[in-house]
């Protein structure tokens, strides 16, 4: 991306000019990956919707519960690439690859996860969060039989339609804000 190409169609203020809080996750942030993601700069444009977002993303993503850290991103991942969403896909894809120890796992997902090397339980999950994705009006009773006979609970059911549904949103916000993956994303976990 060539240097003077803007991250967003959106205005993006200065971090000087941001709320306190706001300016403290993203140093939380910064000084974990070493650099600020775009999207955290982005979505500063409404304070009140970022910090509602970020609750939501942080739990969802960091509760405890039957999904990994890596089976969440994989759900992010495969569901961002069923939207076209190119930020997603980057951003979450270095991550997934970074928390599966697996340099391999999100070009695979992001491709087509039917043939990633992947366990018979995360694509049954994957079928779900793809049809959550794409046709949630008709999850059924034997979407969720399915799950459960691959070891899911209910709570767990849930996490991956609720994933699923969080950046489905993130991803349509993304995809019209025209939001700039960091360049950063494309070499970790590789």
């Amino acid at each position: 991306m060539p240097a003077d190409t803007p991250i967003s169609r959106f205005p993006v203020p200065n971090l000087s000019d941001m709320p306190e809080d706001l300016r403290a996750r993203i140093a939380l942030v910064q000084e974990k990956a070493g650099f600020v993601p775009n999207v955290f700069l982005a979505l500063a444009h409404r304070p009140d919707e970022f910090r509602a977002f970020m609750a939501y993303h942080d739990a969802l993503m960091d509760r405890p519960g039957g999904l990994t850290k890596a089976e969440r991103e994989m759900i992010v991942v495969a569901t961002s690439a069923a939207n076209d969403c190119l930020y997603c896909v980057a951003a979450h894809g270095a991550i997934l690859r970074v928390r599966a120890k697996d340099a391999r796992i999100a070009d695979q997902i992001a491709i087509n996860y039917a043939k990633a090397e992947i366990t018979p339980r995360q694509r049954a999950m994957l079928d779900f969060a793809i049809k959550v994705a794409t046709a949630a009006q008709t999850i059924d009773a034997q979407d969720h039989a399915a799950l459960a006979g691959h070891g899911f609970s209910q709570d767990d059911i849930w996490d991956i339609a609720a994933i699923t549904a969080l950046f489905a949103l993130s991803n349509r916000i993304a995809s019209v804000a025209d939001l700039r993956p960091n360049a950063e994303f494309y070499g970790m976990g590789r």
